[in-house]
């Protein structure tokens, strides 16, 4: 054998036993060494990997692998590649890169200096019979944050910043030098910049000290923060946008189709400030009807590789938090040269339709165009009309309507499945402190312009992506939507059939049917929420990709987002590929644009996580006068913590801790997604009709406590505290009161602008 094949074959030992520490013995004897020679030569390479940091001496005379230096191919089926997911301080787990592949548990001794969300690698421990994989991380590969917000606690000789998020587990360290200013309890932003292997804690400096917490300004910037959002433009993006210029050639109105003689108009949200699409209507000899979808053309203002690109490629979106909304691009574009605003000439990407009276499209184009707006509507302006037959309009908005409802029927008869978002709003004072909180309604209008940007969409997608002869479709930007997953969807089915809910699967058009059916069903319910969260669960997320799948929900099978470039990136990029594609272009680099694409998706999640946040912090908010005022509510989940309830009317959502229940001791029937008091039998079921009291409002973390108000009313004698042994009370809350967001029901659907799908 030679020396080096003698190396490995030792390193194989120590690497699959990688938290044992062997001597020279131990590996003498699993190598077969028994000779004198053979286990000096043992003793001396382990001293050479030693000397070489791949052992570490951990005890005299014992070492360990050093699982830093673990070469990939020593034992790649021991190694696996994954995202740390922290669920809870007990339960963190090891999403592996391979979908096909079960995720990992990870014990909290085991995660290193692992956070969630990082790229890590993780080594497996030997399989146990009857047990979920489990292991160790041995490398963080990539870092999926550096910058955290938290507040600020100074010592006499050091200060920590104790984090916002719910899973950093850890605070950090920051030298006194590297407080930039901040003061005890402040808020601020914190990079972290190194984690020596000997420290616990890992060591951060200040970046930005945003203020004292409890102020909107303060609160609104830590999520953008906490979300990686910047907090404004840099100075050269907004001196490029300060040197566009505002006027419209006549040169420009040339090389474009002219429809500023079309009845033109947007609708949009009453307190809207972009308006990026708009709706004309012509009348045309043969009976049928012109309709333009005119959208702004961001593409004709803003250049690749410039500033203004660039910075609106890395923030991929805009973002809307409750009281403000952060744009993609500079205010001069977005609420300026590329807002649609009535009596002002406009340069558009637009995709025109000639229609008859069945919504059945006979021709279409695609293209540059000048437009000018007629009349600027509101939601609730056309809804008016809709409603009332009179109003500026009125033939035009009626008639689009009447085709609007004709094809939202025939996608639902088609295969689409009808998930119709919630949205939260509020009333804010002058000092943007909630004063009312309500659900915005869907209605008539705004299905009317949703249709209309399906229709673009879908017909933008079909043009360029659908084979034409022999010839290969070009690079795209789709929004692509999966099939949901088998085993997922089994569980569902399941799960509503306990609940009193049939579901048919046996096809396509029969599960969409039972989705829409079920919807129907259950709107108003108190386990309507839940339903909606777990059935969304069970569908896959739509995202971006130049590989088209179909979009499984609105059940395209072809579809882009083309209507939104003032808000979205993805629909820059469609444009610019969409006008080089009309013009003879070639096809574009696809390993480009999917690398964008990834991108894009990546922070449009980020963006929802962080419009959801600041819904949870002003719900808090508004909550955080009224403790001891009582509510009606819904339960909205159960768990072996508490019982969730949401308050009817606004969605505010708190948790009742079952050990605050004071006249039994109550477990968790999971089967029946009830609690049930384990000596008198009283239950507390998903959905039923309970009043609520709040009882604490925690503003840093965003929970609620709620109290019942008939248990605290009309207490009763506890049973003896003594006979209360983990055999009779296995479900006992834990000693660290940790709250638990992995429950039945109380998640939400998306919440956010309506962006017309």
């Amino acid at each position: 054998m030679t020396n080096k094949d003698f190396t490995t074959q030792l390193l194989k030992i120590f690497a699959s036993n990688p938290f044992e520490s062997l001597n020279h013995k131990q590996v003498s004897a699993r190598m077969g060494a028994m000779d004198k020679a053979s286990r000096q030569k043992v003793i001396n390479t382990i001293l050479d990997l030693a000397d070489e940091g791949v052992l570490i001496c951990e005890s005299r005379g014992k070492f360990r692998i050093n699982p830093h230096k673990i070469s990939d191919d020593l034992l790649p089926q021991n190694f696996v590649v994954g995202t740390l997911d922290i669920r809870r301080r007990s339960q963190t787990y090891v999403i592996p890169d391979d979908p096909e592949a079960q995720e990992i548990f990870v014990a909290p001794n085991n995660i290193g200096h692992a956070l969630h969300g990082d790229t890590v690698k993780i080594q497996l421990f030997p399989a146990r019979k009857m047990k979920q994989p489990e292991g160790r991380v041995v490398e963080v590969l990539k870092r999926a944050k550096t910058q955290f917000v938290g507040l600020v606690e100074i010592q006499r000789r050091f200060a920590f910043l104790i984090p916002d998020l719910k899973t950093m587990n850890v605070d950090i360290f920051i030298p006194l030098e590297n407080l930039g200013g901040a003061r005890n309890g402040q808020k601020a932003l914190v990079e972290m910049v190194e984690w020596p292997d000997n420290l616990n804690n890992p060591v951060g400096k200040v970046l930005q000290v945003l203020g004292q917490p409890g102020e909107n300004d303060v609160e609104m910037q830590s999520i953008l923060a906490e979300f990686d959002f910047p907090l404004s433009f840099p100075a050269e993006v907004e001196k490029a946008a300060g040197k566009i210029p505002a006027k419209i050639t006549d040169e420009e109105i040339a090389r474009r189709r002219d429809f500023r003689d079309d009845i033109t108009f947007t609708i949009d949200p009453a307190d809207a400030k972009d308006f990026d699409d708009a709706l004309s209507f012509r009348r045309l000899d043969n009976g049928r009807y012109r309709i333009g979808v005119h959208i702004a053309d961001v593409s004709h203002y803003v250049k690749p590789g410039t500033p203004i690109d660039n910075e609106a490629y890395n923030r991929a979106t805009s973002v809307y938090l409750v009281d403000r909304t952060i744009p993609m691009l500079p205010e001069k574009l977005c609420n300026n040269l590329c807002s649609l605003r009535p009596n002002e000439d406009k340069l558009c990407f637009s995709a025109v339709f000639e229609m008859d009276d069945d919504a059945r499209v006979h021709n279409q184009w695609f293209g540059k165009t000048v437009i000018n707006s007629n009349r600027r509507f509101s939601y609730e302006e056309a809804q008016q009309i809709i409603e009332t037959g009179k109003g500026d309009l009125k033939d035009e908005i009626l008639k689009l309507n009447e085709l609007a409802q004709i094809m939202k029927e025939a996608r639902h008869k088609t295969g689409a499945i009808n998930f119709e978002s919630v949205e939260v709003k509020f009333k804010l004072d002058e000092n943007a402190k909630p004063i009312g909180v309500y659900i915005k309604e869907q209605k008539e209008a705004n299905f009317l312009i949703e249709e209309f940007m399906l229709l673009a969409n879908k017909s933008v997608a079909e043009f360029v992506g659908k084979p034409h002869g022999k010839g290969k479709a070009k690079t795209f930007v789709y929004r692509v939507h999966d099939e949901p997953n088998p085993e997922k969807l089994n569980t569902f089915v399941q799960f509503v059939r306990k609940l009193g809910y049939k579901m048919n699967v046996a096809n396509r058009q029969s599960l969409a049917k039972s989705f829409n059916n079920l919807f129907e069903a259950t709107e108003g319910k108190g386990e309507q929420n839940m339903i909606d969260a777990i059935a969304i669960r069970t569908m896959a997320k739509a995202f971006y990709s130049t590989d088209n799948i179909g979009h499984y929900g609105l059940a395209f099978p072809y579809y882009t987002h083309f209507t939104s470039p003032i808000r979205r990136y993805p629909d820059l990029m469609v444009h610019r590929l969409l006008d080089s594609y009309l013009h003879g272009g070639k096809s574009a680099d696809q390993t480009a644009y999917e690398e964008r694409c990834k991108h894009a998706s990546l922070m449009e999640r980020k963006a929802v996580e962080a419009e959801r946040t600041s819904v949870k912090y002003k719900q808090a908010e508004f909550l955080s006068d009224k403790i001891g005022q009582e509510f009606p509510a819904l339960i909205s989940g159960v768990s072996k913590w508490g019982i969730y309830a949401e308050i009817e009317g606004n969605k505010c959502e708190g948790m009742i801790p079952l050990g605050d229940l004071n006249d039994d001791f109550y477990y968790l029937d999971d089967d029946n997604y009830q609690v049930i008091g384990r000596r008198y039998g009283k239950t507390y079921k998903l959905g039923s009709p309970v009043t609520i009291r709040v009882k604490r409002v925690d503003m840093q973390r965003k929970q609620l406590d709620f109290t019942l108000v008939n248990d605290d009313d009309e207490p009763t004698a506890r049973p003896d505290r003594r006979r209360d042994t983990k055999e009779q009370r296995p479900d006992r809350k834990p000693k660290n009161g940790g709250r638990h967001d992995s429950r039945h029901g109380s998640a939400k659907r998306k919440n956010k602008k309506s962006n017309k799908k």
